[in-house]
């Protein structure tokens, strides 16, 4: 048995779409937790484009064993790009994050929450108004921010390391659109500072 159970919860970020499984932010962060002594056991309920809503049909269609001693949440990049209602998203993001605290064995302390990151700086954004997105992920995650405020869980801003990516190619995978190891790892740093 694994000596700490790890359950990422999300979408295409958290899934690492285009990246290997061992450049995952998950996985980077399980490897920075891991000693020699120390065995850590994986969890992804994640999937690329899934909304709040879709996450928590695919937390329900999938048999979980909690209590998990460390639970992240990243959710929200697809419910602004389909423009869905933020006060929709704040509802189901408050849902799962309940759900995360319950998972992690009632303790706020063992929950993550993620921020969105700013995918409006990608080459896949390029005919886009990158303005536009920057103020609604800031708006998105204004919301994630505040909830994960009132429950008590530690939240990780990678947002602006995400900006960073319009300088910097080598932090956007080959699809032009997701996150590369190189800027997964960033945020898996990030986590432990």
């Amino acid at each position: 048995m694994p000596d700490i159970r790890y359950l990422a919860l999300g979408d295409s970020y958290t899934i690492g779409e285009s990246v290997s499984e061992d450049e995952r932010w998950p996985n980077q962060l399980a490897g920075l937790l891991q000693t020699k002594d120390t065995s850590i056991e994986v969890t992804i309920i994640a999937r690329t484009g899934w909304t709040t809503d879709e996450l928590w049909n695919g937390i329900q269609a999938v048999k979980i064993k909690p209590p998990y001693d460390l639970v992240s949440l990243l959710i929200g990049v697809n419910n602004q790009y389909r423009r869905l209602d933020i006060n929709e998203y704040r509802e189901g993001f408050v849902l799962l994050l309940n759900k995360a605290i319950e998972y992690a064995g009632g303790d706020p302390n063992r929950v993550i929450v993620l921020s969105i990151p700013d995918w409006g700086v990608t080459p896949f954004a390029g005919s886009r108004d990158s303005k536009i997105i920057a103020v609604e992920v800031d708006q998105f995650n204004s919301v994630n921010k505040e909830e994960a405020k009132k429950a008590g869980v530690h939240y990780v801003d990678v947002t602006p390391i995400s900006r960073e990516a319009v300088n910097n190619a080598f932090l956007i995978a080959s699809d032009g659109l997701h996150p590369s190891g190189k800027m997964y790892a960033e945020w898996a740093r990030l986590r432990l500072s």
